[in-house]
């Protein structure tokens, strides 16, 4: 199984009240617990469950995910430009492991 790697692609700065695009991508096989490895035995779930993004503190994006979410799950949304600041992602995983990323956002 291949390591975990979050990504996003997310502007650096944009015009006050400018809508832009935030897309994320995380690495990750989404093991579902329903398939079997070669000896026959049940591959335990492993999915990320969740994906937060927050702006300067404020939630602005949350979704939860299941089963049915392909690997490598691919989420793009828009936000707001207000104010300069910071962009924070979470992706937690099933068994605990949170995966983090942080962008700056510079507001003109």
């Amino acid at each position: 199984m291949t390591a975990s790697l979050p990504r996003v692609n997310v502007p650096s700065s944009a015009t006050r009240g400018e809508i832009f695009v935030v897309r994320s991508l995380i690495t990750h096989p989404m093991e579902t617990g329903l398939r079997k490895d070669e000896q026959g035995e049940l591959i335990p779930r492993k999915i990320i469950n969740s994906f937060t993004c927050r702006y300067n503190g404020e939630i602005v994006f949350k979704a939860e995910l299941h089963e049915a979410v392909a690997a490598n799950p691919y989420i793009e949304f828009h936000v707001r430009a207000l104010e300069s600041g910071t962009l924070d992602y979470v992706w937690e995983e099933d068994g605990g492991a949170v995966f983090t990323l942080q962008s700056a956002l510079t507001v003109t």
